[in-house]
């Protein structure tokens, strides 16, 4: 064991003092996180959101406008959670939300290629097409709600 506390201790020295605290809890978060449950969450949360794009006329108008943004944002982080299963919950949070503020706020930029891009299928998915301000509010209720759930579901495995 004493081995192992080193081998963490030199892998993670290069890392900023700001990380230190998170990096100790590493070997407990990747036995607590299961990229099986997070594949299943995945693929639940892009049925989902897909279901509430094709089947918009039969949901409340409000569920109807905001459920897609709201289900990508939090599809963000169950990705994050997936590929860095020893990141913290708060990292992934805080992450996800960087990371859907700052494509949201690229489709203020625009160029042919881009345009191109974002006219595609997968393009049209994760890069959208229009800056709106709401999008923002759905991201962060998305990102709040992936936080909330992976917090609760790790403090019950503890």
């Amino acid at each position: 064991m004493r081995k192992a506390a080193n081998a963490y201790s030199i892998m993670y020295s290069f890392m900023p003092v700001l990380f230190q605290t998170e990096l100790q809890t590493y070997p407990r978060i990747m036995q607590l996180r299961n990229r099986r449950v997070y594949a299943v969450l995945l693929l639940s949360t892009v049925l989902l959101g897909l279901a509430s794009r094709k089947f918009a006329f039969a949901l409340p108008t409000l569920v109807a406008a905001y459920a897609g943004d709201t289900l990508w944002a939090l599809l963000v982080c169950w990705l994050l959670g997936f590929c860095y299963p020893y990141w913290t919950s708060r990292r992934v949070a805080g992450i996800a939300l960087l990371l859907a503020f700052a494509i949201e706020t690229s489709q203020l930029y625009h160029t042919p290629w881009l345009d191109w891009l974002r006219n595609t299928i997968p393009g049209s998915l994760v890069l959208g097409h229009g800056f709106l301000w709401s999008d923002l509010l759905c991201y962060s209720v998305g990102v709040a709600c992936g936080y909330g759930f992976e917090r609760i579901a790790l403090r019950k495995q503890l």
